[in-house]
C-alpha cells in the first residue's frame, strides 16, 4: 500500500505544480485581494453552501431561494475576475475528473466485464 500512497503524494504535488492549478491560484488570489470581488465571491459561496446543506438535509428549496441563487450567480459571472476564477476552477475540475477516471479504470474493467 505504501507504493500507492507514495504515488498519490506525487500526484498531489504534480497537481500543485500544474499550469491549471497555478492559474487557479492566481485567479483566486486576484479575487481575494479585490475587496468588492471578494465580498461578491463570499456571498456566492455562502449561497451555494446553504443550498447544498438544505439539499443534503432533505429540506425543500423554495422558488424564491432558487431565484435569489440565480441572481447571485448572474452577478458574479459578470465580474471579470470572478468569472476568470470560475473558468480556472473548471479547468482544474476537468483535470481531476480525468485523473479520477484513470484511477478508477481497474474497477470499471473488473465490474464492467460482468455487465
Amino acid at each position: 500500500m505504501s507504493n500507492i500512497q507514495a504515488s498519490a503524494t506525487a500526484l498531489e504535488q504534480a497537481i500543485r505544480e500544474s499550469d491549471e492549478f497555478k492559474d487557479l491560484k492566481g485567479a483566486y488570489d486576484a479575487v481575494m485581494t479585490d475587496e468588492i470581488a471578494k465580498k461578491m465571491f463570499d456571498d456566492f459561496r455562502n449561497t451555494q453552501m446553504e443550498l447544498q446543506q438544505k439539499q443534503m438535509q432533505g429540506i425543500e428549496i423554495t422558488q424564491e431561494e432558487v431565484d435569489q441563487a440565480r441572481k447571485v450567480v448572474e452577478t458574479v459571472q459578470q465580474h471579470e475576475q470572478i468569472s476568470k476564477l470560475m473558468e480556472q476552477e473548471q479547468r482544474v475540475n476537468e483535470l481531476i475528473n480525468n485523473i479520477s477516471r484513470t484511477i478508477t479504470k481497474p474497477l470499471e474493467e473488473l465490474y464492467g466485464s460482468e455487465a
